[in-house]
């Protein structure tokens, strides 16, 4: 008992700020219809829980002490085939079918009174096929990645 709570104390004490952050994740209109339409929506938890842990990761190592965190996935486009592309299509083939990727995301941050930290509109797309992801959300995953840390040096540098 007394090792757990030792373990809880120092968990609290290592990063006491990431821990309040509430990160919310939306979509455009336009996404969310082409999540139903075409992607099928579990696409959508798999981006939103993404971006959720990169974000989380980069406030964390910037020492950030945000609220909360509203975010929008203006476009997402994957790799290859999601599971419901592949329902809908039989004939498409994971293994060959390969896609520019890449990701849209729009944010703002607001502090514990809800005073805006800062926000930020970045999108990355990856431009050459050659060095498309070899998963279905790759590209996706590396805008978000790069989105977190632009948005935590952004809001460094504002506060």
């Amino acid at each position: 008992m007394r090792y757990a709570f030792a373990a809880t104390a120092v968990a609290l004490m290592i990063a006491p700020g990431a821990l309040a952050t509430e990160i919310v994740v939306g979509y455009s209109q336009d996404f969310q219809e082409t999540l139903e339409d075409d992607y099928g929506v579990r696409e959508g938890t798999y981006l939103t829980e993404s971006i959720k842990d990169d974000l989380m990761r980069e406030f964390e190592k910037a020492g950030l002490d945000v609220d909360r965190v509203d975010v929008t996935i203006e476009r997402a486009v994957p790799n290859k085939p999601t599971m419901k592309q592949l329902g809908d299509k039989p004939g498409l083939d994971y293994g060959r079918s390969v896609s520019i990727g890449g990701m849209e995301l729009s944010a703002t941050a607001y502090d514990a009174s809800g005073a805006e930290m800062g926000s930020l509109t970045y999108d990355w797309f990856e431009t050459d096929i050659r060095y498309a992801g070899p998963t279905t959300w790759h590209d996706a995953k590396r805008a978000a990645d790069r989105f977190a840390r632009k948005f935590a040096e952004a809001l460094q540098k504002a506060t």
